[in-house]
């Protein structure tokens, strides 16, 4: 009998937002349950999510996912109907819930998700509280990573 893999589906990342690294300072990280139905955990396995334009919503002391696109799967979502961008709730403790708060409420904060992943069997959602970098600030870290991609290149010459 031969062991069975682990398919790279079930660990690790789900899917990035990228464009808010891109876009934002990351200030402070959480990590976060999110509720999802059976067809939605269906297509996370598969990798069918985006969270490009998606953000978080605080509202009554909760935080709801809005705008992320969970693209429903043909053979799991027969017997219902599957919303792609319905909102979903994030799971936090209330302590992290106020953080999150308080930080919004301060001047030129915001709340994204920055990744979805798996932890065991669960699927978190890793947010963040962000403020806005403008466009010279974006310039900025092109011309960091260029340089450091650069200085890599030259080390990578000397040692051969």
């Amino acid at each position: 009998m031969s062991k069975q893999k682990k398919s790279p589906a079930n660990s690790g990342t789900i899917a990035l937002n990228k464009k808010a690294k891109h876009d934002y300072f990351i200030e402070q990280r959480f990590e976060a349950g999110i509720a999802l139905t059976g067809w939605e955990v269906k297509s996370l396995r598969e990798g069918k999510v985006q969270l490009v334009d998606s953000y978080i919503l605080l509202k009554n002391n909760e935080a709801f996912l809005l705008g992320a696109h969970i693209t429903p799967l043909k053979t799991a979502s027969t017997h219902v109907i599957a919303d792609p961008t319905r909102t979903r709730k994030l799971l936090l403790h209330a302590r992290e819930l106020d953080k999150l708060v308080n930080g919004v409420q301060a001047k030129g904060f915001a709340c994204v998700p920055l990744a979805l992943y798996w932890k065991g069997h669960l699927v978190k959602c890793e947010i963040a509280l962000v403020r806005g970098k403008k466009d010279f600030d974006k310039r900025q870290t092109e011309k960091e990573r260029d340089w450091d991609r650069e200085k890599q290149r030259v080390v990578r010459e000397n040692h051969r």
